[in-house]
């Protein structure tokens, strides 16, 4: 039996729950799940906000752990090996996309938490594909925010094939925004940072070279013809001709954040500098690898707050507040 902690309906309390996962298959893996991040696809899942959620909801898709039981066709995994499993709990892994490395692209892939049973609980169940081995260097209880939100912001570095010479700005310096800076700037890059003046100082600590305060259009305007790519991590609506007209010519403006209104822009100005729009969700199996070896080498590590397990009740009003810095961790109760 699996021991996890459900939200019965909506935004409901979360209390134990057990489930029995049934015979583990040929390609599982089951992982001891030591820490699992809270993200706010989470938070979403657990509200309904996508309409797609079945309670009771066992969320969880930051998950660290170690290998505890293995199916007799898992070959790259051994028991006891630290892994990570995101947001993807398996693929058909014979499709052109699978074929091609895109997994993340597949038509088939498996959420971690829609229609099944996630992190937030003593063992979850994974695809072997999916279960990626945690290289030495990272601290453990920093892996599961990098599986999702690190591994979000890191893939547009790797899809557009940026130079270490490029100019890179962030937009929003919260759970993925002060991911995508520690990234940018370890691969070598120019960083700006859009925050808020609040923020500025913080965001030149954790990477960035340059800050603009985002709500003041006018400074954003002298920054007109200034970036190769801009990762946007906001869910919230911008003036995106301004935005736009800091690109460089053949600059892109990427999307990772959800925003809540539809995109409105005039073409004209993008047409002129061929200039691109471009989105993108968490990496595949093969980025994710390659991304947490990046972070190993180079020490990034997301910025936490830690709660036990038990303690998931508090952690979500936390994560629902909007105050937490930056990233929510749970921590199983007994080591």
């Amino acid at each position: 039996m699996i021991n996890a902690y459900a939200a019965k309906e909506k935004g409901g309390e979360f209390v134990p729950y057990q489930y029995d996962p049934g015979t583990l298959g040929d390609h599982e893996v089951e992982i001891e799940v030591h820490s699992c991040g809270i993200c706010h696809s989470d938070l979403s899942m657990w509200q309904n906000e996508w309409g797609m959620t079945e309670y009771p909801f066992v969320g969880g898709h930051e998950v660290a752990g170690k290998v505890l039981a293995k199916g007799k066709h898992v070959k790259h995994l051994e028991l006891g090996d630290k892994v990570g499993l995101g947001w993807h709990k398996g693929y058909c892994n014979i499709c052109d996309l699978c074929i091609d490395g895109d997994h993340n692209l597949c038509p088939e892939q498996e959420g971690t938490i829609i229609g099944n049973h996630g992190g937030f609980a003593d063992k979850v169940r994974a695809k072997d594909t999916s279960v990626i081995k945690v290289p030495e260097g990272l601290d453990f209880n920093a892996v599961g925010p990098l599986l999702c939100g690190g591994v979000t912001v890191f893939n547009p570095l790797m899809q557009y094939d940026i130079k270490p010479t490029s100019r890179v700005a962030v937009i929003g310096i919260g759970g993925l925004g002060h991911l995508a800076l520690q990234f940018a700037n370890a691969w070598g890059c120019e960083v700006t940072a859009f925050t808020s003046e609040s923020k500025m100082e913080e965001a030149k600590e954790l990477g960035a070279h340059h800050s603009l305060n985002s709500r003041d259009e006018n400074e954003i305007k002298k920054a007109a013809g200034s970036f190769d790519l801009i990762i946007s991590t906001v869910n919230v609506d911008m003036n995106w001709d301004v935005v736009i007209k800091t690109l460089r010519p053949k600059g892109k403006l990427h999307f990772v954040g959800l925003l809540e209104a539809p995109l409105e822009i005039v073409a004209a100005p993008m047409i002129m500098a061929q200039n691109s729009l471009s989105g993108s969700p968490v990496g595949s199996p093969s980025t994710l690898r390659k991304m947490l070896d990046f972070a190993a080498r180079h020490n990034i590590q997301p910025v936490t707050e830690t709660y036990k397990m038990s303690e998931i009740n508090e952690a979500f009003e936390r994560l629902e507040s909007g105050n937490a810095r930056y990233r929510v961790v749970l921590d199983r109760d007994q080591k």
